[in-house]
């Protein structure tokens, strides 16, 4: 039996499956172990390659195993799928770890430090506040609509129905006033919550240098630009801005096949906090656009002349994409076509 080369870990919450095999792929060990084993046990081994999933707590373990001088690899539940040979269980779940991990041509995910995981919390919790805040306007929007009250669509226009609903004059059954006047002290309480993650955001991007670089491109803000700091891994991951894209997403599915390229919606992998930012970015541009209209002979014009508006939003998202990969690459500003540098 050889030694260790490669070790494939099933993350759990309390039991662990580790998967051992030596340089030339044969099994050493496999064991199970629970969580206050787990460092205990990798501490006793020799420097290896320690692959596991991309998954909840991955890049804590990572950072604990690293300590201990072992070579973390993260990779992408997807890339793992194809190499679980037939049942799937937490055995053979590690064993098709340390197989993708073994492959030279395969993809990891960059280890993130603990201070760019504490950055991110901001947009994680803003997300779920600005979904519930959704989930109430509809609720109420709906509610509403069985006494015959419509308001056009938006958040702006709620206001109007909240208006009617703490109204005592407007015709609405006590019971049911009670109840829509806790769902409106909901959404006030939500956009008080939602106003100071955004003053939090706008700070950070105020004081980041980074942030302030990117926010020169049209269409990128104070979220998105701190958005990109925290979520994104550094630009020396990637090759080239159009890496970045894929990497987003924002790239079109191939379904190609004898020679034939046939691509479809974009893929919609990645980072999706990411992609949705640049998407409601590139919107807004695209909106100003139509509306005041673009410089002629601009790429801008050219797209809206001859492309739908949403197939234009997304080529520009992925634009947008690949000039912020250019900026964060040369450390420069943006400068739009025809302004000399």
């Amino acid at each position: 039996m050889g030694q260790v080369s490669t070790v494939g870990l099933d993350l759990a919450k309390s039991i662990f499956q580790a998967h051992g095999a030596d340089a030339s792929g044969e099994v050493v060990f496999r064991k199970k172990l629970g969580r206050g084993r787990l460092l205990a046990f990798f501490a006793a081994l020799p420097p290896c390659v320690v692959a596991m999933e991309a998954c909840a707590g991955a890049h804590h373990w990572g950072r604990e195993l690293t300590r201990q001088g072992h070579q973390v690899r993260l990779i992408p539940p997807i890339y793992v799928k194809p190499f679980v040979k037939r049942q799937k269980n937490d055995m053979a779940d590690a064993e098709a770890i340390c197989e993708a991990a073994q492959r030279p041509s395969m993809r990891f995910v960059p280890l993130k430090r603990e201070e760019q995981q504490a950055s991110s919390v901001v947009f994680r919790a803003r997300d779920l506040l600005v979904r519930q805040r959704t989930q109430t306007i509809n609720a109420l929007r709906g509610h509403l609509a069985e006494y015959g009250w419509i308001v056009p669509k938006g958040v702006p226009h709620v206001d109007r129905l909240i208006a009617r609903v703490e109204d005592p004059a407007e015709a609405l059954p006590s019971a049911a006033r009670s109840i829509l006047l806790v769902l409106v002290s909901t959404l006030r309480t939500l956009d008080q919550q939602i106003a100071v993650l955004d003053t939090e955001i706008a700070s950070r991007a105020r004081h980041d240098p980074v942030a302030r670089r990117l926010m020169t491109i049209p269409g990128i803000g104070p979220i998105t630009a701190t958005a990109l700091i925290a979520l994104a891994p550094s630009h020396e991951a990637f090759k080239s801005g159009r890496h970045f894209a894929a990497w987003l997403g924002l790239t079109p599915r191939q379904r190609s096949t004898g020679g034939q390229q046939k691509l479809g919606a974009i893929t919609k992998m990645g980072e999706r906090t990411l992609r949705r930012l640049l998407t409601i970015g590139a919107s807004a541009v695209v909106k100003q656009a139509s509306i005041r209209g673009a410089p002629a002979g601009s790429w801008l014009n050219q797209m809206l002349e001859r492309k739908p508006k949403m197939l234009v939003i997304v080529a520009l998202a992925n634009k947008n994409a690949r000039i912020i990969w250019a900026l964060l690459a040369k450390g420069d500003v943006y400068r739009a076509p025809g302004v000399p540098a």
